[in-house]
Parts: C-alpha cells; structure tokens; sequence
C-alpha cells in the first residue's frame, strides 16, 4: 500500500498531507550539528540543567568571593570574640550563632565568620578540581591518542605505565610529599605551594583514567574511512593524530573531564581533612571539617555547613558530568 500524493496548488507548491508537512521544491532544509543536537538533548534533562546552573554559580561565587564577602560578610581571618561565649568557647546563640551578621555562623573559639570561609573555601577547591583535571586531560589525551594509533612497543609501554599508577597509592604518596616540600617554591609561598603540588599530583595520577578512555577510542577510529583516505592522500601522523582523530575524542573527552572534577574536589577536601592541604589561615572546606571534629558535640551546625558545601557541589557536577554523556551518546534514549 502506498502513501498518498502530496496536492499540489496552482503555483506547484505542496500541501500538508496526513498532518505531514512536505517541504516546498526549492527550499533547502537545514541540517543539525552534532553539538547542537547534544544541546538539544540535553536541554531536555532537567536535573542536568538544574546540576549545570549550581555548577555556574559556584563558579561565579569562587570568581566573586571577594565582592561577595564584602557584602554579606566579614574578612574570613578576623576574630569576633564577642560572638563566643567564654565560658564553653561555642558561638552565642542558636544554631552556630547564625543570625543576620553571620549568614552561616560563627567559628567555634575564635568567631571567623563561617560564611566568608565557605565561599574563600570554594576557591581552594574549584581551583585545585578544575587545574588537576586539566593537566590530567592534557597528559592523558596525549599519550592514550598516541598509543591507540601506533600501537606495538608503544602502546605496551604506555599501558603498563598506566596500570602501575592506577595500583600506586595516590593519597599517601601526596602525603608524604607535602611533608618535604619546603614553605617556598617556584616563586610561591605557603598555601601557593601546596596547592601547585596538590593541582601537579592530583593531575598526573588521573590521567590514567583519560589515557584508557583515549586509547580505546582511538583503537576503533584509527581504522575507519576518513583516516585510511587522509593516509592514502600522504597526510603525516601528525595530521591524521590531531585533525582527524582528536577532533572525534572530543565528546568521551568531555564527558570524563565532567566527572573527574567532582572526584577531584573530594580528593582535595580529603587530604585538606588529614592536614595535607593548604595551610592555615588559608580556608579550605576539608580543613574546616578537620576542625570540627573536635567540636562537633558543642557546635554541630560547623561540621554540617562545610559538609553540605561539599555535597552539593559533587552533586551538581555528578549530575551535569550525567547529563553531558547522555546528550553526547548517539545510542542513548534521551
């Protein structure tokens, strides 16, 4: 059985037939990008959109903590002892001492405003999270591109190098490194050092992760059409690694950057709660965390604020790094 045939008009121009629109002769339809099809998509996930726009404004909070502090609180290093009471060193009042002066509370002991150390501790960790996923994109990219395509000696070498840092305990070897590291470095000082040596670690024992990503893609691409002919029209290694390979990486890349950065801000806070991270006075989500501890049965409301700072940031980028692969995927549903 056939479908019916479009009526046409007296000027030849096509009709709807069975709710259908038939395009006009003529006219050309435009096509779609593989990146404006993703956007589509996406669009169409609303906890991804909803994990997006708090991944945003944390990023605008760390970029405008100075602005923010001077409006809606105090310098994080000052001392208001006038909010502690002397007898039991806990913030006055309820709930941590929140009130309209202290959006978040006080510090136990000393009354550092806790809301001026949430938003300079979103620096620390964005910061280290965004620069360590970088350097492990970089070197991971890099290397597993280039053991995919030339496989052999190479690709063996590189596996192997990969296998033994994904087996290499990360957290304590930074440990132990932040303990010899001297106070000055590479024209830094203090915090400025340990978190140059923080973002270097972190990075270098996560691109393994990328590297495995990279050379299996490019196991399964380095043999299709568009590579065998740019090869048969004399294109170099070079050529056909970073324009004709690189260019399809660039969504798995993505998608696992996306995911990286939440593991990379736990990471920090981690090794900021066993004292590995940067140095007092210098605020960092982990390091408040660590403090707590200790007060945590006089002052619960220390320990939660920070806590719920870090799960909601690993949140939002766990469920935008979600979305991004959903959109990205070809053989997805949504």
């Amino acid at each position: 059985m056939t479908a019916p045939l479009p009526e046409t008009s007296a000027t030849g121009t096509a009709t709807v037939v069975a709710d259908a629109e038939i395009p006009v002769p003529g006219t050309t339809i435009e096509g779609r990008s593989p990146w404006r099809i993703a956007w589509t998509r996406l669009k169409r996930d609303k906890l991804a959109l909803a994990g997006g726009i708090v991944v945003l404004l944390l990023i605008l909070v760390a970029i405008f903590a100075p602005l923010i502090v001077s409006l809606l609180g105090h310098p994080p290093n000052e001392y208001h002892e006038d909010q502690i009471d002397p007898l039991f060193g806990t913030p006055k009042g309820s709930w941590g001492g929140i009130n309209g002066d202290f959006l978040f509370g006080v510090e136990p002991v000393n009354g550092r405003d806790v809301f001026s150390r949430v938003v300079y501790g979103a620096r620390v960790s964005l910061l280290v999270a965004f620069l360590a996923a970088v350097v492990a994109v970089v070197i991971g990219t890099v290397l597993g591109i280039v053991a995919g395509y030339f496989g052999g000696w190479v690709d063996t070498v590189v596996s192997r190098v990969m296998d033994a840092l994904l087996a290499f305990p990360q957290l304590l070897f930074i440990i132990a490194l932040i303990s010899v590291v001297p106070n000055e470095l590479w024209g830094l000082s203090g915090s400025g050092v340990r978190m140059a040596v923080l973002i270097g670690v972190i990075g270098f024992f996560g691109w393994p992760y990328v590297g495995r990503i990279v050379r299996g893609q490019t196991l399964s691409l380095r043999e299709r059409e568009y590579v065998e002919a740019a090869r048969s029209l004399g294109a170099g290694r070079t050529y056909i690694l970073f324009r004709e390979l690189l260019p399809n990486l660039v969504a798995p890349i993505t998608v696992y950057a996306t995911l990286m950065i939440p593991t990379n801000v736990l990471t920090e806070a981690a090794l900021s709660f066993l004292g590995a991270g940067v140095k007092p006075p210098t605020s960092s989500w982990g390091q408040m965390l660590s403090k707590a501890v200790n007060t945590y049965e006089g002052d619960p409301m220390f320990m939660v604020i920070p806590g719920l700072a870090i799960f909601v940031t690993v949140l939002a980028f766990n469920l935008f790094g979600d979305g991004v692969r959903d959109a990205l995927d070809p053989k997805g549903s949504r």
